[in-house]
């Protein structure tokens, strides 16, 4: 029996693993993708809003020449995070269930060629995070090949139509890269005005586009229904119609609560978030705790890399103190 298991090798869970080790724990980790699955899905060019020493886990610095690191940089950080911290991942290993025991959880798990295993824990900490669940959009046409809630770079959409839906950074930072091949771009964005958590140094640039109508701009708009060569929208009290050949749906993300919910955790219906006790991130089931993103419920963009990464400490100090 493991004395600790985190599922999920994102930076928080690799944090809090390198928390416990260097507390005189040795936890396993049980990752369904690769090691930081979600920064390898980020958009290839992205570079961080964070300074390299708020990414920083495991007491080890974040070398890098650029002010802000980029996506692979990241992954190099996080990789070699867990190389000299000699943590043991199990990487393409989903735990499909949770069940509490008398001596403290038995976990299922399926591999990447479908074979089915256990493992037993005393302590569980689930640091699972959200970039698997995408907000959809709900209307007709979602399901089509040319939609997609992911973005990774400009190049395949090259001289087309494109619609964004969302106005977030992400979406702006896709915006802004599709307008560099030659597409034509149109975000279809909710609210009324840009908003105000648009990076400093991406603002000016997205307003000059949309004063020169490199970028058409919907405000106060919503994308009622997509088919293969046009989409409905509606803004401006009326609905229009325009061609279209690919839709990114960048709409955010939310956190799978399954697991919490099938190991007893009392979770919130309106917020979604879980019961935990903030000082030592302990859920209401004994043994089970909780790390990163997983805990922030329907606002995952309350908890990021920088205050996630804290974590793993807390429960360090927790489980050593008993």
């Amino acid at each position: 029996m493991e004395q600790v298991i985190i599922i999920g090798a994102g930076p928080c869970g690799l944090s809090a693993a390198a928390e416990l080790k260097e507390a005189g724990l040795d936890p396993l980790v049980i990752e369904k993708g690769s090691i930081v699955h979600s920064i390898y899905r980020y958009p290839t060019y992205l570079t961080f809003h964070s300074t390299p020493e708020l990414l920083e886990i495991g007491g080890i610095p974040f070398v890098t020449p650029n002010e802000k690191p980029t996506r692979l940089e990241g992954l190099n950080y996080y990789r070699m995070v867990a190389e000299r911290k000699k943590l043991r991942i199990r990487t393409y290993e989903e735990v499909t269930a949770i069940h509490r025991t008398d001596q403290g959880f038995r976990l299922s798990l399926t591999d990447r060629l479908g074979r089915e295993s256990c493992c037993e824990a005393q302590h569980v900490v689930i640091a699972t995070g959200y970039f698997d669940h995408p907000n959809e959009l709900n209307i007709p046409g979602e399901e089509l090949a040319k939609v997609s809630h992911y973005y990774t770079e400009a190049h395949p959409y090259a001289g087309l139509k494109i619609v964004i839906v969302g106005g977030n950074n992400s979406a702006m930072d896709a915006a802004l890269e599709l307008v560099r091949v030659g597409a034509e771009v149109t975000i279809v964005y909710r609210g009324a005005e840009l908003s105000p958590y648009i990076k400093a140094w991406t603002r000016p640039v997205i307003e000059s586009m949309m004063e020169k109508k490199r970028i058409r701009m919907l405000f106060e708009s919503e994308l009622k229904e997509i088919r293969e060569d046009a989409v409905r929208i509606a803004v401006d009290g009326q609905e229009i119609w325009i061609d279209n050949d690919f839709v990114l749906a960048l709409t955010g993300f939310k956190p799978n609560r399954e697991p919490l919910v099938q190991a007893g955790v009392t979770v919130n219906e309106q917020t979604g978030a879980p019961l935990y006790d903030p000082e030592t991130m302990r859920t209401n089931v004994p043994g089970l705790y909780i790390a990163g993103v997983v805990a922030a419920g329907n606002r995952a963009n309350d908890i990021f890399i920088e205050t996630g990464r804290h974590h793993g400490r807390l429960i360090a100090r927790d489980l050593t103190s008993h």
